[in-house]
């Protein structure tokens, strides 16, 4: 079992989820993506991968339409990619559903900047 399948039998949030990975990431990125995912953080353990995927989508969909990719915003890319590699660690287990989950995440990701406004 992955460490990510254990946190997902184990927590029953996403929010504890969050808080129990493993290994857990640097302290600032960790207060980052607790910010991110934030009132998803009381959605049931079994919507991680698409509570990791929304926050991650919308902070991406901010920095592309703000232009905002520089330097500057590094803790954030980092925060985008992080959210989207959990999202599939913890989506991992449902093997049936991991081509059909990435295929709509790109088409999702794609479609930004912009397409999360309308």
């Amino acid at each position: 079992m992955t460490s990510a399948a254990a946190t997902m039998a184990t927590a029953t949030t996403v929010g504890e989820w969050m808080a129990r990975m493993d290994p857990a990431p640097p302290p600032a990125l960790h207060v980052r993506l607790c910010e991110l995912i934030g009132a998803a953080a009381s959605r049931p353990v079994s919507e991680v991968p698409e509570a990791c995927l929304e926050a991650g989508e919308q902070l991406l969909d901010a920095l592309l339409a703000s232009g905002a990719t520089t330097r500057s915003t590094a803790l954030d890319l980092l925060a985008v990619d992080s959210l989207v590699t959990y999202a599939f660690q913890a989506a991992a287990d449902d093997p049936t559903r991991l081509e059909e989950r990435a295929a709509r995440a790109m088409a999702r990701i794609a479609a930004l900047p912009g397409a999360l406004e309308g």
